[in-house]
This record gives structure tokens, sequence and C-alpha cells, in this order.
């Protein structure tokens, strides 16, 4: 039986989105089409793939395997595509890169600008912030995490080791005295994040120094810990690779440093197309040029 491949692209886009309105939002379709067709689809197949509920969609059996089926498919019809759009150096389309907020902020943005620049026909959609992403519901062709997956079909490299440091302001510490050791941080305003929104084991760093400086100033990113450390208002660990490009900003303590690990990872059924493949290779390959700078070096 053939199928429809604009009515599968549907149904991956619902499957993945988990409510027909959101597939139709990214799809740039009307809601009711979207519906419609997925309802076709039903009717071509002979069977039910979506539970349609208020709150959203769940796939039925039927929905689960036609998912695997579907994204054989999808890749497939990526890999023709990028075959006939010529070699990588004219690589074009869209690649879609999730990072940490402190990774995309302070050293992707301008690397991958670079790129961009690079390839008039490439657009380069860089999603910096404090989450996962899921490569499975194609949140992004490239994700750079804190954690290594134990299981799941991925392609997997590290990407590099990095390290965080103790930092204060210039002006902070005229106002509030040096700080020569541990003790000295006692008493002080603790600038970390919000225990709520961390997502990854990887951030467990702040628990020590949280406990000695117990007046904490808490912020969801790791761009907003590291400005309101800049403004001179307390005390934050930050990553060496951004405090270094803030001259005010004053590493305390240098015998206490926490060393945490970058993985960079696609999705093998989009890593073969020319565009995935040359952004993540420019990625890993910008990354090692630049070891020394996240070591703190």
């Amino acid at each position: 039986m053939s199928m429809d491949w604009d009515r599968i692209r549907i149904f991956l886009a619902v499957a993945r989105a988990g409510q027909l309105l959101g597939a139709a939002q990214q799809l740039g379709l009307n809601h009711a089409t979207v519906g419609r067709q997925l309802t076709a689809l039903e009717e071509d197949l002979g069977a039910k793939l979506v539970e349609r509920q208020t709150q959203g969609c769940t796939l039925t059996t039927a929905g689960e395997a036609l998912l695997k089926s579907a994204e054989r498919m999808e890749s497939e019809v990526l890999q023709a595509g990028s075959e006939i759009s010529g070699t990588r150096a004219a690589i074009s389309g869209t690649v879609r890169i999730g990072a940490p907020d402190g990774l995309g902020n302070y050293f992707l943005a301008r690397a991958l600008g670079k790129l961009a620049n690079q390839h008039p026909d490439l657009t380069i959609q860089l999603v910096p912030l404090p989450r996962t992403f899921s490569l499975s519901r194609r949140e992004a062709d490239i994700v750079v995490t804190l954690d290594r997956p134990k299981q799941g079909r991925l392609i997997i490299k590290k990407l590099t080791d990095y390290s965080l440091s103790i930092y204060a302001s210039e002006t902070y510490l005229k106002q509030h005295g040096a700080v020569k050791s541990l003790d000295d941080l006692d008493g002080r305003l603790f600038i970390t994040h919000v225990e709520d929104f961390v997502y990854s084991r990887a951030l467990d760093y702040a628990a020590e120094l949280g406990q000695r400086m117990k007046r904490h100033y808490e912020c969801g990113s790791v761009v907003a810990q590291m400005e309101a450390v800049r403004a001179g208002h307390g005390i934050g660990i930050l990553h060496d690779y951004a405090a270094v490009q803030a001259p005010e900003l004053k590493r305390l303590i240098p015998a206490t440093r926490f060393t945490r690990t970058y993985w960079l990872m696609s999705h093998p059924d989009t890593h073969r197309t020319a565009r995935v493949a040359a952004v993540y290779d420019y990625i890993s390959e910008t990354v090692r040029k630049a070891k020394a700078e996240f070591l703190g070096s």
C-alpha cells in the first residue's frame, strides 16, 4: 500500500507535538486541515492512529507502529533531498541546535554566526535554553547536553570538558571586602540557579557553596546569573569560558573549581543529511580548537 508523504508528514508532526494545534502551528497549516488529513490517513490505512482528547493526542498501538515506519520514510526523504541539493560545499536548508544557555550564548552564538555567514542558503536556528531537547521528537537536529544518554538510537560524542569557578566583580569586592578562602564566603549573597528549574544532575556544583552562603539570589538562566554577578550584587559560580569575556570579573579561591562535560548528539535519521553533518562537524571542530578556553587555561 502506498502512503501519501504529506499525510505522513502531518502524522509525524502530531505524534511529536502531542496535539493537533501544536502540529498545525509547526507546519504552518490550519488546525482543521491537520485534523482532516490525519483522518484521511487513518481511513487509507483502515486503522485508528491517534486518540484525540481535549488535553492532547496519544498514539494508539497502530500509531506507534506507524511512527517507526514514518521516521524511516522521513530519513529517506531527507537523505534524498540532501543528495539532490549537491555537495557539502553548498549546504542548504535549516538546522536547529538545542544547547544549554551558557554554551549557546557565550560560545555557539558567535561561532555559528560565522558558519551561517559562509553559507547563504543555510538557516541555522540556535536555541540556547536551560532545558533538555528531544531529538526523537525533532525538537532539534543537533543537541548539546550535560548528561550522556544511557539509551536511545543516537549519534553521541564527547564535545569537551569545561570548568566553572567562583567569581565576583571588582566593584563588589571593593564594597564588601576581599575573598581569600571559603570561610570568607559565609554570609555573602550567593547568585545561583533556581532549584525547580534544574534539568541536569551536572548542575549540582552549587550545593556546597549554597550551604555557606544562605542568602540567595536565584536566577533561572546562566545569562541572568552572569549579569547579576557582573553588576556587583553578589558572588556566583560561572563558566570560565564565559567569565573571561568580562574583564570586571575576578576569579576567587582558584583552588576551588568544578569540571563538567558537554556531549554532542544528533539523530541517525537526520545526521546523514549534508547540512546536519556539516554543522555537527563544525561545532565539534570549533570547540576542539577552543579547548584551553573551556578549561579556563
